[in-house]
């Protein structure tokens, strides 16, 4: 009596099921997280970029700005805090270059931020002073848009939050260095007091 041998169709069954449902499963999470992201982008730029004007997104911009460049004063030379500072000023860069695009040029809008950051060896005093001057690029960036407005419809691309409006690119150029400026750290404070003398009885 011969023994029935399982078909071999079953397994791949279950294989091709297994992995229909993962993907399946993947495309959703993705799906999720396009709208998560989609919904953050305009509650948190979009909606308030919006409701601003270029002219009272430059004067955010010119505000932040000096609490920016305050902490990149007060920040101890060290390797971490010139990294973090490149990186603003990388990011910062690279918003005014996407920008571009509501002024009429063709920016490219696919390249990395790296291009933009500071060389690996610029000084602590050099990147203290180019937060400042970078800054004021993008002040000078937001007045000119107030001057010449683009279109209300106009996106421009983010490597990572995808198609956002000029106004909601200011909010996030705003935000972004004003979250990761309060990451830096200054030099430790050295005690000066000494103790007071005994009095003699």
């Amino acid at each position: 009596m011969s023994q029935r041998r399982p078909s071999p169709a079953v397994p791949a069954l279950i294989t091709v099921a297994t992995v229909g449902v993962a993907a399946g499963a993947a495309y959703l999470a993705r799906a999720r997280q396009r709208e998560i992201k989609g919904a953050v982008v305009n509650r948190v730029l979009e909606r308030p970029a919006g409701r601003s004007s270029y002219q009272e997104l430059a004067h955010s911009l010119e505000s932040s700005g000096t609490h920016l460049t305050g902490r990149a004063a007060r920040a101890a030379d060290t390797h971490a805090n010139r990294e973090l500072l490149a990186h603003i000023i990388g990011i910062e860069r690279w918003g005014q270059h996407r920008l571009s695009a509501a002024l009429g040029k063709h920016p490219d809008q696919t390249g990395p931020y790296h291009g933009h950051r500071p060389p690996q060896d610029t000084t602590l005093a050099d990147l203290q002073a180019l937060i400042t001057s970078t800054r004021a690029h993008t002040v000078d960036l937001a007045r000119r848009l107030h001057t010449r407005p683009p279109s209300d419809d106009l996106t421009i691309q983010h490597n990572s939050l995808g198609p956002l409006t000029a106004k909601a690119w200011l909010r996030y150029l705003i935000h972004h260095a004003d979250l990761e400026s309060r990451k830096l750290r200054g030099a430790p404070q050295t005690e000066t007091s000494s103790a007071a003398p005994a009095t003699k009885l």
